[in-house]
């Protein structure tokens, strides 16, 4: 097996990301319990930290797979410890995703860890390796949609409810960004190996610019509003109602007030 050629430390799980989770475990429990004097700062700091572990396993998705792919670098990189100083681009990868989350409450695609390709044999495999990663984020939605499309909701305080919704909000956009067939984001490389050479070799100059080019179609009104419509009809299909999402949002930018609509549950 190509796990076999990595060494047992490039596997241990990094203190960095068990502070991570620590933090999120931490800050959870007090969205829950209403122990912080103020919610909204409970519901950023959850929803910040729970955010930058999707973000670490994303990337850590990418790798694992690549690693039983064939590249048995990643591990001598770092990249199975979920250390996300290691990433290549920790910039892209972590820091950009969370001011735009500050900033926006958008769910920004991250950066990429570096696969050699080269020693990846079959397309396939090539295709899964970049659909690993947006596949955690779908799975991160199932789990913070799982109490309202299995309707388990009873007894859960409201600010954690609002606090799921928008995570929810968050890894629904992630995953639907990344899927998107652009250079640079992670459909693309799905489609990547099916391609001829040709089309490959025109379209890689792109690469840099898929995400700016992204976010400059969604500046167009009517493009923007069709992208949310969609991401609010995932999330009603499974069945996180627009009052959880829009509290969630606006408890997490607790800087700005809370609307006295969310004052309570209703």
């Amino acid at each position: 097996m190509t796990t076999a050629t990595t060494r047992r430390g490039d596997h241990r799980v990094s203190p960095v990301f068990l502070g991570i989770l620590a933090v999120t475990a931490v800050t959870g429990w007090a969205t829950w319990t209403g122990y912080a004097t103020q919610r909204g700062v409970a519901v950023f700091l959850f929803v910040t930290a729970a955010w930058i572990v999707s973000l670490c396993l994303h990337e850590y998705a990418h790798a694992r797979t690549a690693l039983h792919s064939g590249d048995i670098t990643v591990g001598a990189k770092g990249y199975l410890t979920l250390n996300p100083l290691k990433y290549t681009h920790a910039l892209l990868s972590i820091v950009l995703p969370v001011v735009f989350l500050v900033m926006g409450g958008i769910g920004l695609p991250g950066g990429a860890v570096f696969i050699e390709r080269s020693r990846i044999r079959g397309r396939w495999k090539h295709s899964l390796v970049s659909a690993a990663g947006p596949l955690t984020n779908v799975l991160f939605a199932a789990v913070c949609t799982a109490p309202f499309w299995l309707h388990a909701l009873d007894g859960v305080p409201a600010d954690f409810r609002f606090a799921l919704g928008f995570l929810a909000l968050l890894q629904v956009t992630a995953a639907i960004l990344n899927f998107l067939p652009v250079p640079g984001l992670d459909g693309y490389g799905v489609l990547e190996p099916w391609l001829s050479y040709q089309v490959k070799r025109q379209l890689a100059p792109y690469a840099p610019f898929g995400l700016l080019f992204v976010f400059a179609l969604l500046w167009v009104p009517s493009i923007n509003t069709a992208f949310f419509d969609t991401i609010d009809a995932i999330l009603r299909g499974l069945g996180v109602d627009d009052y959880s999402r829009y509290c969630g949002q606006e408890l997490y930018r607790f800087w700005r007030g809370t609307p006295e609509v969310c004052a309570v549950s209703p």
